[in-house]
């Protein structure tokens, strides 16, 4: 079984893995809260389009596939006969306590 590693543990770790890089001559730029890495100047990116260029493709409507589904969809199906389960009864004693179960095939009992 492999190993958990506590919230402590992880910290120590990530805390001497900082203090060694800059240690080795790292640099830890500070910036200030509500910064942001984005450039004002260049506009936004979608990053679900592969280039910038890239436009949407028009839809093409398609309404008889839409109005055959719909179709599918529509027919009833007949509903299956309902099958009553056995369920578990218990057997109390004179002062309400459970004393066993057995199993009862009508539901109302």
């Amino acid at each position: 079984m492999k190993p958990v590693r506590s919230k402590k543990e992880m910290q120590a770790e990530l805390d001497k893995q900082v203090r060694d890089f800059v240690e080795h001559g790292g640099n830890i730029d500070q910036v200030e809260r509500g910064q942001t890495g984005l450039d004002r100047e260049k506009p936004w990116v979608n990053p679900f389009k592969s280039t910038e260029s890239e436009k949407s493709q028009p839809r093409t409507p398609v309404p008889e596939v839409v109005a055959a589904i719909d179709a599918r969809k529509s027919t009833a199906k007949k509903p299956k006969a309902k099958y009553n389960k056995p369920k578990k009864k218990w057997i109390l004693d004179d002062f309400g306590e459970p004393v066993r179960w057995v199993w009862s095939d009508q539901a109302d009992d």
